[in-house]
């Protein structure tokens, strides 16, 4: 995350104000959305949904990347306890290599969603619009200004983060306990020395290049296609 995003993510008050709406619009039971893992070079990307109770407040929720990891595993666990409902939803990474990163975070949020029970009667999304039945509210940094959201923000980071430490043992060569699958320079150093696992997600380019290295005729075959492509093309031109 570039630091001036983060400097205004930090500047948004996290409030109910969404909610409020939703629930003075005759709503009873608001649903905030949210998913990990977009950017990651391995494994799937996570999604949560979240009811919170109208009537118990969660002191501290907020975009769960501007929290240390020791106080959104408190939140996490206060979240559960005391929420009407929450759900949980993956994507795996031979799913986002099939249908691209947007289409499966898409499909994840709208998955958590619908494993809500009781089902929500308004839903509020994070900057998108999704596949779901019910009404939707779409809001710019909703992470960061709706506590429903924030909360399925941190669900959801808790889960994937848990997922990354287990697939560790696994594939103890790519440090996902610490990196959790993210491009660090660390990791695509150790994509490029070894190339990439079966988890990893091969549509996105440092694993694909890294794939291609360790492919010698792929390698060829690339730079061929390369050498022979207009220049119009190889700018992306029309």
């Amino acid at each position: 995350m570039s630091t001036l995003k983060l400097r205004l993510l930090k500047k948004l008050k996290c409030t109910l104000k969404y909610e409020k709406d939703a629930w003075a619009n005759g709503a009873q039971l608001v649903a905030g959305v949210d998913e990990v893992g977009r950017g990651a070079l391995f494994g799937p990307v996570v999604a949560a949904a979240v009811i919170l109770k109208p009537d118990y407040r969660i002191r501290g929720l907020r975009d769960s990347k501007l929290l240390l990891p020791e106080v959104r595993e408190t939140l996490a666990a206060r979240i559960r306890e005391h929420s009407i409902a929450y759900a949980i939803a993956s994507v795996d990474a031979a799913r986002v290599d099939e249908i691209n990163i947007y289409w499966a975070s898409l499909e994840a949020l709208a998955m958590a969603v619908k494993l809500l029970e009781p089902a929500p009667d308004h839903v509020l999304v994070d900057a998108l619009k999704i596949d779901v039945e019910w009404p939707q509210t779409k809001i710019i940094h909703g992470d960061a200004l709706s506590c429903s959201i924030a909360a399925a923000s941190i669900i959801a980071k808790v889960e994937r983060d848990r997922m990354m430490r287990e697939i560790d043992a696994q594939y103890p060569l790519y440090g996902l306990a610490s990196n959790k699958g993210y491009s660090t320079p660390k990791h695509k150093a150790i994509l490029r020395e070894h190339g990439p696992s079966p988890l990893h997600r091969q549509s996105f380019a440092p694993v694909w290049m890294a794939q291609a290295e360790h492919t010698p005729d792929l390698f060829a075959e690339l730079q061929q296609e390369m050498e022979v492509l207009p220049d119009a093309e190889l700018l992306g031109a029309d």
